[in-house]
């Protein structure tokens, strides 16, 4: 698994945005809120996401995933590693964080949304 797999399943999600933030982070967005946060350069945490609850508890108890940093109350992990996840369940994970954003979206912008052709929108990422 690699950023570029990444990126690929992040964007090909409706409405999805990417942008660099906090200097080494890639941001994944849909309707300006975050639904993905990577690491573009090493760190403890390779990857957080947004989750439900029930999802939550269950991945924090499996070895390489922990809460994320300053996101947990919002029911946020982390992978510690690329391979903390097998990429289907990676995927299906991403979707779901994805559509939980969406959900809490204001019903104003939610509509918008459906309303205009899905794009995504491509940051440009520095190359070491």
């Amino acid at each position: 698994m690699d950023i570029d797999w990444l990126r690929r399943v992040c964007l090909s999600l409706p409405h999805a945005t990417e942008q660099i933030q906090w200097e080494d982070d890639l941001v994944f967005k849909v309707g300006g809120k975050m639904f993905a946060v990577a690491r573009l350069e090493p760190a403890r945490v390779w990857l957080s996401l947004k989750t439900s609850p029930e999802e939550f508890a269950e991945l924090v108890e499996r070895p390489g995933i922990i809460p994320a940093p300053y996101l947990a109350r919002a029911h946020w992990v982390a992978l510690e590693s690329e391979s903390a996840l097998p990429r289907h369940e990676l995927e299906r994970l991403l979707r779901l964080a994805h559509s939980l954003v969406v959900a809490k979206l204001p019903k104003k912008l939610q509509a918008a949304l459906l309303a205009e052709k899905p794009r995504a929108k491509k940051a440009r990422i520095r190359k070491p």
